[in-house]
C-alpha cells in the first residue's frame, strides 16, 4: 500500500530546517513525528485570515527579522495533575548547579519547602525570585525519625 494512503505525509526541507527540527527534537526529547502532529494540530487554534499568504512587503521584512524559537509558537496547555498534594508557592531562590538546581519555595509566610530539580527543568521553567508556582509532591512513604 503507498505511504499516502496509509496516512503518511512527506515534504521537502532545506538543510537549515532539518537542522532546526532535528536541534529541538533532541532538546524537547521527543520525535519529529510527535513535534510535527502537535503542530498540525495547533492550526486549529489559528484563523484561517492569521494564516494568509504573506504579502511581497512581509516577504522582506521577515528576512531582516529574526524567526521565533519553533518553541515559542506550539502553545502550551494547563495541565491536570492526578496527584493530590499540590502547593503554591512563590521563590525565595534558585541556586543552579552544574546539573541539578536547589529551589527553595515558601509555601506560607515561614514555611518553606526545597527541591532538587535538574538545572535543564529550572532554566525551562524560568525559575527566579518571586515567581508564583506549584510544588506538586507524590509520595508513597514519609519516613519519621528521631534520636
Amino acid at each position: 500500500m503507498p505511504r499516502k494512503e496509509q496516512g503518511w505525509v512527506t515534504f521537502q526541507t532545506s538543510e537549515d530546517e532539518r537542522k532546526i527540527l532535528e536541534e529541538f527534537c533532541e532538546q524537547s526529547q521527543r520525535t519529529k513525528t510527535e513535534i510535527l502532529r502537535e503542530l498540525v494540530r495547533s492550526l486549529n487554534q489559528h484563523t484561517w485570515a492569521s494564516i494568509s499568504s504573506p504579502t511581497q512587503q512581509e516577504k522582506q521584512e521577515d528576512a531582516y527579522i529574526q524567526k521565533p524559537d519553533i518553541e515559542s509558537t506550539i502553545q502550551k496547555k494547563s495541565l491536570k495533575v492526578s496527584s493530590r498534594n499540590i502547593l503554591k508557592g512563590v521563590v525565595k531562590r534558585v541556586v543552579y548547579g552544574a546539573v541539578n538546581s536547589e529551589v527553595t519555595l515558601e509555601i506560607i509566610h515561614k514555611v518553606e519547602l526545597i527541591s532538587i530539580i535538574t538545572r535543564a527543568s529550572a532554566e525551562e521553567l524560568e525559575l527566579s525570585e518571586g515567581k508564583e508556582v506549584y510544588a506538586v509532591i507524590k509520595s508513597n512513604d514519609i519516613v519519621i525519625a528521631r534520636e
